[in-house]
């Protein structure tokens, strides 16, 4: 096939649009549009985050129109069980979900997703690119483990960065979704598949706000996910001298519990990665992330531009966080901070805090019950989260004491002073404590500190009480478990 015909085949398959058998029921005019915006495997290492390099200007500004969540937490680190999760409003102990390529009505068949119950209230609801599990790259340009339900319509954006896989450097070579793997590309931004995503969300805001159509459009980016594909004027603005690769101290991993080590070394090619690979790997996921934040600047602009920016709410997020060689670790799956901690701001038109940030802990099934509040829609009443609206109006306000993550059969909440870990039932693989005040990083496991006794005890049965509620069975909700 040549170039041309599998540009055309791709473009066809782009613009396929799916329509859901579930009929949407007509409502009042909602008060609220919403836009969700949504990267892949990106972690917290932007400007409005703190960080002192990464460029980042245009989610800084949003951060400047809404509210930052400084400690916002995934509920599982990997794509699709978290997806699944913040999607339903449920934990993935609920939604049966802990690994990817799974569709989520295999386990939940007649679950009202957070898209989808505003599809059923007169709204339009789009998706453009990556929102529930694709295999990336390979799945780039197909619906990927979609639902259908959740739309009223879909794009699936697909670029030059899928025809320009055999240049792409790999520490395997050939292999790009879970290995490090990057390339400088040529050409424009619009020539990528994000930046084609990028396009059709500026079409249809410019239809919306023609119509005066409310709407539910959620974009999810392909990028900074492997391999790390940007115009070469993204890597430019990181000059490898100015990168800086973490480092851990000698025998680190004999300080953690044996499945916490193996978790953080299970990429046998990157144990111990060379500081000139390390440094090219960083340098390429922040030109990715700088890459993906230009073309969700090129979407507020066009909000703004239609004046939809005066009725639309904003949420911005990431599926989970990400090592880039911190704990001797790159990429996800672990319980450690870098991998569990998302960026989050949510705007509002209108709203007095806007600017400001709040330490008040929120998970990603929060998502659900809080624009199901702003846009005054009756949420299922079996959702997990809590909404996040008291704390938009009042950053002090912390509607929990804890964020929980699990991975496998291992769970982590984090508090607003620690993070404790147990690997396996009641810790019988190990467990970890970290203050998180005086160790940021969460290198000094204080779990044998004789000090910490009470506050081990505190936080175990906090952390079995949490397990408990993410366990509960949702009401009124079919649960089909996969067979193994």
């Amino acid at each position: 096939m040549t170039r041309i015909s599998k540009i055309g085949l791709f473009l066809i398959i782009g613009f396929i649009t799916t329509l859901s058998t579930v009929n949407a029921q007509p409502a009042k005019t909602p008060k609220y549009n919403v836009l969700f915006l949504i990267c892949d495997d990106l972690n917290c290492d932007l400007g409005c985050y703190g960080h002192p390099l990464v460029q980042s200007p245009n989610i800084d500004r949003l951060a400047k129109a809404g509210m930052r969540f400084e400690r916002a937490y995934c509920q599982y680190p990997l794509c699709g069980p978290s997806r699944a999760s913040f999607m339903t409003g449920l934990y993935p102990t609920q939604t049966l979900i802990t690994a990817n390529s799974i569709y989520i009505r295999q386990t939940l068949p007649d679950v009202t997703t957070l898209s989808q119950l505003f599809r059923n209230h007169g709204y339009t609801s789009s998706r453009i690119g990556k929102i529930y599990h694709y295999n990336v790259p390979k799945a780039i340009g197909t619906p990927g483990h979609d639902d259908p339900a959740s739309w009223t319509q879909t794009f699936n954006p697909i670029g030059r960065d899928k025809d320009d896989e055999e240049s792409i450097f790999s520490l395997k070579p050939g292999q790009f979704g879970a290995t490090l793997s990057w390339l400088a590309a040529e050409g424009e931004d619009i020539e990528q598949t994000d930046g084609i995503g990028a396009n059709e969300a500026i079409k249809q805001l410019e239809q919306f706000a023609q119509d005066k159509t409310p709407f539910y459009l959620a974009v999810g980016l392909y990028r900074p996910h492997t391999p790390y594909v940007a115009p070469k004027k993204y890597f430019d603005l990181y000059p490898l001298d100015q990168i800086k690769v973490p480092t851990i101290p000698q025998n680190y991993y004999d300080t953690v519990p044996a499945p916490a080590r193996n978790a953080l070394t299970r990429h046998k090619e990157e144990i111990n990665l060379a500081d000139h690979l390390a440094r090219q790997a960083i340098r390429a996921y922040y030109a990715s992330t700088t890459f993906a934040d230009a073309q969700l600047g090129r979407i507020l602009d066009t909000l703004r531009q239609t004046g939809l920016d005066k009725n639309t709410i904003i949420l911005f997020t990431s599926d989970h966080g990400y090592h880039l060689g911190e704990h001797g670790h790159y990429q996800k799956m672990s319980l450690y901070d870098n991998a569990t901690h998302v960026p989050l701001i949510i705007s509002v038109p209108g709203m007095k805090t806007a600017g400001q940030s709040t330490p008040a802990l929120a998970q990603m099934i929060d998502f659900y019950p809080t624009l199901a509040e702003l846009c005054n829609l009756p949420a299922p009443a079996y959702l997990s989260g809590h909404s996040l609206v008291p704390t938009l109006k009042n950053p002090a306000i912390k509607p929990r004491k804890a964020a929980l993550t699990q991975m496998g059969n291992n769970f982590t909440i984090r508090t607003d002073h620690h993070r404790y870990t147990e690997w396996g039932p009641n810790a019988m693989d190990g467990a970890e404590l970290y203050d998180t005040i005086t160790d940021l990083a969460e290198m000094k496991n204080l779990i044998d500190d004789p000090d910490q006794k009470s506050t081990i005890t505190e936080l175990k049965t906090l952390l079995h009480q949490q397990i408990q509620i993410a366990r509960q069975t949702p009401d009124n909700l079919k649960q089909t478990p996969l067979k193994k």
